[in-house]
Parts: C-alpha cells; structure tokens; sequence
C-alpha cells in the first residue's frame, strides 16, 4: 500500500514507559501493515524495550544527522545517538531529569517538524515528565501548548476519546483557583464548537449532541450553589446553539457522564481538566487517547504519563497507546479523503517514486 499514511512517533521521556509501549504496541504486524512509522527515540532505549518482552525488532535504525527525511520502510527509528549521555539514561535513572526534558523535546519537536514539512500525516507523542521539561528550561505545561505554539495555532482544545466516552476540556492545565480568572462565556464556547466540528470531520458524525457540564454542585441547582451557571455557561451553549450545534445542559458533572456513557450524547464538555479526566480514566484507562483539535496536524498520544515506577519491569500496558496509534491512522485516512474529494494535492512522497 504505497499511499499508505506515515505516522510519526515521539518516544517521550527515556526514563519513561514510551519506548516500552510503542515497541508493544507497534509489534503487532497488522498494524504495521495500516501505515508507515517513524520513530524519534532512542534506538537502544527501543531495542532494550523489546528485549525485556522478548520480541524481535521489526524497525530499521537511520542515525539522525539534523536532516528530517522520507523513507519507504514500515517502521524507522530516527536515533539520537549523537549524545553520549542519552544513551544509558533508561538503564540508570528512574525519574524526571534534565537530560530527559532536552531528550524528549528534541524528539518531539522534530515529530512536530516532519508533519509540518509533509513527512508524516500525524503525530503520536508518547509520556512526557512535565518536571523534565522544566528542569530542561522548557515551562510549556504539556503537549498541547507546544503544538499549539509551534504551529502557530490560537484556538486548540484538548479531547479524550476512551470506551463510551469523548470529552473535551474548556479548561486545562491551571489550577482550581486559577479558574475562576480564565472561566469565561468564550472559554466554554470555543470547545463546543471545536468538538462539534472534530465530531462532523473526525469521527462522521452527521449532527453530533454536545452536553456541557455544570461548574458547581448539582450545576448550581438553580443558583443556590453559585451563579456561573447562569453567566458564563448558559449563554456559551445559547450561542452554539445559535450556529446550528445541538448543544445542551448545563447538567450537573456527577451525571452527565452516565447519561454519555449510555449514548445519550456524542461528547461532553467539562469545564476542567479533573471533572473531564476522572471519568475517561474510570472507563477507559487503558484505551483512552488525547486528542489536540484545532491544529493544522493531526495528534494523538496516549492517556496516561511516564510511570518511571514500573519501568524496566515489562509491565507497563500498551493499550492507550495502540488506540492512540490507531486513531492516528484512521483520522489520516480520512483526512486524505477529504483532500482527494476537495482535489487538494497531496505531499509528494519521493520513497514511494
């Protein structure tokens, strides 16, 4: 399958669970068979991962030289083994460092790169220690916030897709008392819309039902537990509902869930990051992918963090992971139809020449 979409993977952190979880994840050959891959790690990290599983290695290994290219093979890793001290970091620490946030962000940033240049279709970035990256001297909160800066994005969301579940977040890394400064009728807006659209694009749902959760107890219970109900989160879902999005609520968050789970809604919209989190993670810990709208690339990673604790250990499950993978796959695919209905040219891909 010569015009099969090319996927590109960020290791995350060495001492983490990423090599462990790709490698897994990428073993299974029918999965290999939906695309092409292009690793950015540590190849000895990677085979170290596959050998304590006792599997085979199934990439190819390119030395990075500063040059990000195409290539024709089903699995590449691109190996940063230009920097000594890098390649024993999964072997002797157990935890954030300093070299692990300049590791990790040297393999996303050019993941980030290889889709913006038409080498890949999508990016999946595995675990990332946000203590590494600040130790490193990077103070991005997370994945998103890079992806959105270093494409130029404004308008992004973060959504989890997991079991019967899709959420996206109105707001996301920043405290609880931080919220009540950023909780506003466009922050509440801007995620129904967004999800609306990744519903009718991503996921072809003709005329998706959006639900959007409460802020207080009992989503205030007709003001006796706070008022942002009927400021902030009432007129956002009247103005979606002006453009056309079936959106409703605000219901109260202990169970609208249910109601989701159960197929009553296509999405939720919760207001932060724990109210949206704790439900993906009760049903679908280790199915549920992290899903960035509103960027100019496609970008999936798995839900869950480095886990330094059971690295090493062969225990870490690539499920998350695997879905986060495939999700990647379908949404190229799908957006390459879309390209090729609307005429719109493709990337030239020179492997496939």
């Amino acid at each position: 399958m010569n015009d099969r979409p090319t996927i590109a993977i960020s290791m995350g952190d060495p001492a983490g669970i990423g090599a462990e979880v790709i490698v897994k994840a990428l073993n299974d050959s029918g999965l290999r068979r939906r695309a092409r891959f292009i690793i950015y790690g540590l190849n000895e990290i990677l085979n170290y991962a596959a050998d304590l599983a006792e599997l085979d290695v199934f990439w190819w290994r390119d030395s990075f030289n500063g040059k990000l290219k195409h290539y024709g093979h089903d699995v590449v890793v691109v190996d940063y083994d230009s920097v000594d001290a890098f390649s024993l970091l999964g072997h002797t620490i157990r935890g954030p460092s300093k070299i692990g946030g300049e590791a990790s962000m040297r393999f996303c940033l050019d993941a980030i790169d290889a889709c913006r240049q038409g080498i890949a279709d999508a990016i999946v970035t595995a675990p990332i220690a946000k203590e590494s990256w600040h130790l490193a001297g990077y103070h991005y909160p997370g994945h998103t916030e890079l992806l959105a800066e270093r494409t130029q994005t404004r308008r992004y969301g973060m959504m989890f897709a997991g079991g019967p579940l899709r959420v996206i977040l109105a707001t996301t890394h920043i405290p609880l008392m931080g919220l009540w400064g950023k909780l506003n009728i466009g922050a509440v807006f801007h995620p129904i819309e967004m999800v609306h659209q990744a519903l009718v694009d991503w996921f072809d749902i003709e005329k998706p039902k959006i639900a959007v959760c409460g802020l207080n107890p009992h989503a205030s219970e007709n003001g006796a537990f706070g008022d942002e109900e009927e400021r902030i989160i009432s007129p956002a879902i009247l103005m979606a509902r002006e453009q056309g999005i079936d959106a409703s609520g605000p219901y109260p968050p202990d169970t609208v869930f249910v109601a989701a789970r159960d197929g009553k809604f296509d999405a939720v919209v919760a207001l932060y990051h724990d109210q949206g989190l704790i439900p993906v993670k009760l049903l679908a810990f280790d199915q549920a992918v992290n899903l960035t709208v509103g960027l100019p690339i496609i970008r999936t990673s798995p839900d869950h963090g480095t886990a330094f604790d059971i690295v090493g250990k062969n225990r870490a499950n690539p499920g998350s992971m695997r879905a986060a993978i495939e999700m990647a796959v379908d949404l190229s695919i799908r957006k390459r139809q879309r390209l090729e209905k609307s005429s719109v040219p493709l990337p030239r891909d020179p492997s496939t020449d």
